[in-house]
């Protein structure tokens, strides 16, 4: 009879006098289930992505609770082969957004952050506001390719040290006066973004509880979400309600070399690249074409073509 896997997403902010001590009995307690996965910690929590047998998983929470307490665990289908191995590490910051010294935590979790909303609550807020209300996206906006809460606001950032950046940039003062519901896939990043948002003139900040992950349990595709979700494992993205094939799916990805509607991300073939691509499976079959759209990048890719054919 073949065993039940699972994925489990969580995270847990809680100051941490010991990080390396935690790591390690991390490590071990992962080993001896058999799970793979990322985990990071720093002085701030826990920050982690983990696969494998049900129980195994289970066991776990179990034990991951009795040291951090309260905290939600998130369950998606899949198992330990998503993952690569198992990494767990010691980092200044368990979201790298480079502001190690401006983040505060208590055993409440982030000091200053904005309000969370549950899923109908954010919906709530919609009909109360409007279209005062702006959905802010807290990932990278390579993710919003396949899927953002409609009419979000996608920032112009290639990694998570890029939101400082272009939060003092002046680009979305506009919304400093507004209410701002920020979003990412599990709420994490928001944890931290909404707070460095509200040091900086962001007066009415909102975060999603349990991010798009919960909203989308919540509402399929029947809510103010649209599209996929990307995540970061081998499954690339995750579709809710009934997937791609539900009425109420909305596609938003497409090759970005015929026009074909896809939600799957290729590496460009420039092994000195290797930049996320949006590729139809046929597109991404053809070595001319598995490129991400720069020039250079093609020159080099044909380039090896020529090189393979002598």
């Amino acid at each position: 009879m073949q065993r039940l896997s699972k994925i489990l997403l969580y995270y847990k902010f809680l100051p941490i006098s010991d990080p390396k001590a935690v790591m390690l009995w991390q490590r071990e307690l992962c080993e001896r289930l058999e799970l793979r996965g990322r985990i990071l910690i720093s002085e701030h929590g826990i920050n982690g992505t983990v696969g494998g047998d049900m129980e195994a998983c289970k066991e776990y929470i179990k034990k991951t609770k009795e040291y951090f307490g309260k905290m939600e665990f998130k369950w998606s289908e899949g198992s330990a082969e998503d993952f690569p191995r198992l990494s767990v590490k010691v980092r200044d910051e368990i979201v790298a957004f480079g502001a190690p010294g401006e983040l505060k935590v208590d055993e409440n979790g982030v000091v200053g952050g904005g309000v969370h909303l549950k899923p109908a609550q954010v919906n709530k807020l919609v009909e109360e506001r409007g279209d005062d209300v702006v959905f802010f996206d807290g990932r990278n906006a390579m993710e919003a390719q396949i899927g953002k809460f409609r009419g979000a606001v996608v920032p112009d950032v290639e990694t998570t040290h890029d939101f400082i950046r272009e939060l003092e940039s002046g680009k979305y003062d506009w919304m400093k006066d507004k209410p701002v519901v920020s979003y990412c896939t599990g709420g994490i990043r928001c944890e931290i973004l909404s707070a460095l948002m509200k040091n900086r003139g962001f007066k009415e900040v909102y975060q999603i509880d349990g991010g798009i992950v919960r909203y989308g349990e919540k509402f399929g595709n029947d809510g103010l979400w649209e599209g996929s979700l990307y995540v970061f494992d081998k499954r690339m993205h995750v579709e809710f309600g009934a997937g791609v094939e539900d009425p109420g799916f909305v596609q938003l990805g497409h090759c970005v070399h015929c026009g074909t509607a896809t939600n799957k991300f290729e590496n460009c073939g420039n092994l000195d690249c290797r930049e996320l691509t949006l590729m139809c499976p046929e597109c991404a079959s053809n070595p001319a074409k598995r490129v991400c759209g720069k020039p250079e990048c093609a020159e080099v890719v044909a380039a090896q073509g020529v090189a393979t054919q002598a």
